[in-house]
């Protein structure tokens, strides 16, 4: 079986909405000391061959990776998939379905930003976008400091793009029952991403673990960059009270912007099953 302490399977890429580039992101994760790694961009898997060649240039063994946006209770909830195949056609379908209300939602957000008096939103957040079909938040947020409305994107997310602030618009997703039905189809193993960022009440969020489970979902992230310490032992439970394997990612985005780096986080409580177990004939 294979063992790795300091296995980072969450970050993203310019294919979505980071900053460096598939072979950057291998080469920084090889000097952090990472020993499995993975890409997991929103919704795109585009940049998997890229990433798959410069992980097995710098010997650093990889899974394939994506997140998949969903709707689940009426809030955006993050589905990581990893080791599937990645020319699997209805995983390929979903994504690009899943994909196709970004752009009209993206110049919506440029229409609600206007109106506040903030002009060509639409154009600077394309210039940060390296795939024009997956302009984000996070492209809004770095066009909102690169002209001075805001001193960081710390600060947009507090007064613009979330639910209640300009610029914010909800988008309908995948349902969690295909997501997890792609992932699982294609060979992989479908994994709820940073469960302590959903803002649920404990019933919904049980809901949520109970229909994951039901659907064949087979992980849970407990050890990331969006929780806290705290979180690590919440999540770590969640994952024991429904047998579910346990992920680890930094989600990693940017050098100037993410508060985790590449392979800094801590390993994952001795007491569950690792997610990369479960995955042994996929790791490349």
């Amino acid at each position: 079986m294979a063992t790795f302490s300091n296995a980072d399977l969450h970050c993203h890429s310019v294919i979505s909405d980071g900053t460096l580039t598939p072979e950057e992101l291998a080469s920084r994760a090889k000097a952090h000391g990472v020993e499995l790694w993975a890409l997991t961009d929103h919704d795109e898997i585009g940049g998997q061959q890229r990433a798959a060649a410069a992980a097995r240039a710098h010997g650093l063994p990889y899974l394939t990776g994506v997140e998949i946006s969903v709707t689940f209770a009426n809030e955006t909830v993050h589905i990581v998939g990893l080791g599937f195949d990645p020319d699997d056609a209805a995983l390929r379908q979903g994504l690009t379905d899943t994909r196709g209300g970004r752009g009209a939602r993206a110049r919506d957000m440029a229409a609600q930003l206007e109106a506040v008096g903030i002009a060509g939103a639409y154009e600077g957040a394309l210039r940060y976008a390296g795939n024009p079909a997956l302009v984000a938040r996070t492209h809004f947020a770095r066009f909102l400091v690169e002209t001075g409305v805001c001193r960081d994107t710390s600060e947009v997310f507090r007064r613009y793009l979330t639910e209640g602030k300009p610029g914010y618009v909800p988008h309908r997703w995948a349902s969690l029952s295909d997501a997890v039905h792609w992932i699982t189809y294609a060979g992989g193993v479908a994994v709820i991403a940073h469960p302590g960022r959903y803002k649920f009440t404990a019933n919904e969020e049980f809901a949520l673990f109970s229909e994951f489970k039901a659907h064949g979902g087979r992980g849970v992230e407990v050890v990331t960059g969006s929780h806290t310490p705290a979180e690590y032992a919440t999540y770590a439970d969640m994952a024991l009270e429904f047998n579910l394997a346990a992920s680890r990612g930094s989600d990693f985005h940017s050098p100037a912007e993410s508060h985790t780096d590449l392979g800094r986080l801590p390993p994952l409580p001795a007491a569950l099953t690792p997610v990369w177990t479960l995955l042994e004939d996929r790791i490349q």
